[in-house]
């Protein structure tokens, strides 16, 4: 059973490749003919219907590859295609013209191509002057809200010159003899400053004993002194 499934197996198979070579032989066929397909060069100019006048900036393209040139100053043109394709020239303000070449077997085609206007039809339209009345006008302008003007103050005094430096008006403290410090103790005991703050505090001392003294007097006032007499 075995022996008789294995020759139909092969038949099938066979029969298959065959069928594929067939279709990739005519796959490639196709492909080589149309990459030796001659092209066709179509050159020429561009032009408009009415005053035969070139037609510069206007678009030539091939409609299978969507491939083009543009037109030159003077309308001329020059692009390449296959005999079977066709030609679009379009420009704005001008009607689509397309320009089959039918499969020429010619290599090289030049052509004058003219275009007719596209006329574009505008609907009407009506201006209608709508202008309002001087009254209204002077009614709005009386209603716009104006900004209040500043109140105008005082003369202001120009704020004082600050110091570039900061200014220290206490006067400046004597120094405090110590013993870490033998040169400032010798300048306090010999030196005219040193002779003249001892002096100073010395008059200083005798006017706080003085107001003691008073004040101490004016306070004894008060009391009678009962001295040498015994209760």
């Amino acid at each position: 059973m075995v022996s008789e499934i294995e020759p139909c197996v092969s038949a099938v198979w066979l029969k298959l490749s065959r069928g594929l070579g067939v279709l990739v032989a005519l796959w490639l066929l196709a492909g080589a003919a149309r990459a030796q397909a001659p092209s066709v060069r179509v050159s020429g100019s561009v032009s408009e219907a009415q005053t035969r006048l070139p037609v510069p900036g206007a678009t030539v393209q091939v409609q299978r590859t969507r491939r083009g040139v543009v037109t030159g100053t003077t309308g001329d043109f020059s692009v390449d295609a296959l005999p079977t394709d066709t030609i679009l020239f379009r420009a704005l303000g001008y009607k689509t013209h397309r320009l089959p070449l039918g499969g020429t077997g010619l290599s090289q085609l030049v052509v004058r191509i003219q275009l007719v206007r596209d006329s574009v039809r505008l609907g009407e339209v009506q201006v209608t002057a709508d202008r309002p009345d001087r009254a209204i006008i002077n009614r709005a302008l009386r209603n716009v809200k104006r900004p209040a003007p500043p109140v105008a103050s005082g003369a202001k005094r120009p704020p004082k010159p600050k110091p570039l430096f900061a200014v220290d008006s206490a006067a400046p403290k004597a120094p405090v003899p110590t013993i870490a410090s033998p040169v400032s103790l010798l300048y306090d005991q010999f030196s005219r400053e040193g002779k003249q703050r001892r002096k100073m505090e010395q008059i200083e001392a005798e006017q706080k004993a003085e107001k003691a003294r008073k004040a101490r007097a004016e306070y004894n006032k008060a009391f009678k002194d009962n001295r040498g007499y015994e209760p």
